[in-house]
C-alpha cells in the first residue's frame, strides 16, 4: 500500500543512516522498523487519558441566556465594540 507519512527529522536521519550502512532501501528499513515494533509490542499508546478538571467561573449573569451561546457571544462582542467606539471620542 502506498501512503504518505511525516517522519520527524532526527528519526528520518537515523533511518537513512541504517539504510546506508546496511545497503537496504529506505523504504525497506522503515517497513522493517515498523514490523519489528509491532511484533515486539514496542508500539504503545503514549497518551494518557484526557481528564477535565472543572473550575468555577463565578455566577452567571442573569441578563444572558446560556442556552443561546452564539447570541451571547454576538451581544458581548457588540458591547465591546460600542465601548471601544465611546473611548475614541
Amino acid at each position: 500500500m502506498r501512503t504518505t507519512l511525516t517522519i520527524e527529522d532526527p528519526l528520518a536521519k537515523q533511518l537513512k543512516e541504517i539504510a546506508h550502512r546496511s545497503g537496504r532501501s529506505f523504504k525497506r528499513v522503515v517497513n522493517d522498523a515498523i514490523r519489528a515494533g509491532i511484533r515486539d509490542g514496542r508500539i504503545v499508546d503514549a497518551s494518557r487519558p484526557y481528564r477535565v478538571v472543572p473550575k468555577s467561573m463565578g455566577k452567571v449573569d442573569s441578563r444572558f441566556n446560556l442556552d443561546k451561546t452564539l447570541e451571547l457571544a454576538a451581544r458581548l462582542e457588540d458591547e465591546e465594540l460600542a465601548r471601544k467606539l465611546r473611548l475614541r471620542k
